[in-house]
């Protein structure tokens, strides 16, 4: 019986690792946290952040203000867009994150009459975000900007804050 040994090669622990090149989820992810704080006002907007949740629902992007929450799901095809439906906190809305909720995609994506209800939609249209379907004006919580607010998962929020505290303190 022969035993053949084989060399194994370690990567130099030194070695930088290559940046991954930006891709179009990573560029709306972008745009989105910050129309988050500049158009939505608020305080805090987080994208992409793992966090332990019992719904296990990961935000592109999530932004609070003092009344409410905001997210955005970016979406670079019309095929990520349908598997997203199923998701379970998608079927059952109470538990998902975001008292206000939208999609986020380039232009011709997703058309506003494909939005569920209670969602809005913006299209990044060059270097603008443009609202095509949503909640008017800066206060959403009155009059027929209510039509687009949703039960949120609270537990899952603060789960996502404590999170994100964590990381940085």
């Amino acid at each position: 019986m022969a035993v053949i040994k084989r060399k194994i090669v370690k990567p130099e622990a030194d070695a930088p690792k290559e940046p991954r090149p930006r891709t179009l989820h990573d560029r709306l992810v972008e745009r989105a946290c910050g129309w988050l704080k500049s158009t939505c006002g608020c305080s805090v907007a987080i994208g992409e952040l793992r966090a332990v949740t019992g719904s296990g629902e990961t935000p592109d992007a999530l932004g609070w203000r003092s009344e409410y929450s905001i997210l955005v799901e970016c979406k670079t095809s019309r095929a990520d867009f349908l598997a997203d439906r199923k998701k379970p906190f998608r079927m059952k809305p109470s538990m998902g994150v975001g008292t206000y909720r939208f999609y986020m995609c380039p232009p011709g994506v997703i058309q506003p009459e494909d939005v569920p209800e209670g969602w809005g939609l913006l299209h990044l249209e060059k270097n603008r975000v443009r609202r095509v379907v949503g909640p008017q004006g800066n206060i959403w919580t009155h009059g027929d900007n209510l039509r687009f607010a949703n039960p949120r998962n609270q537990d899952a929020e603060i789960a996502m804050l404590v999170s994100a505290m964590r990381r940085i303190s």
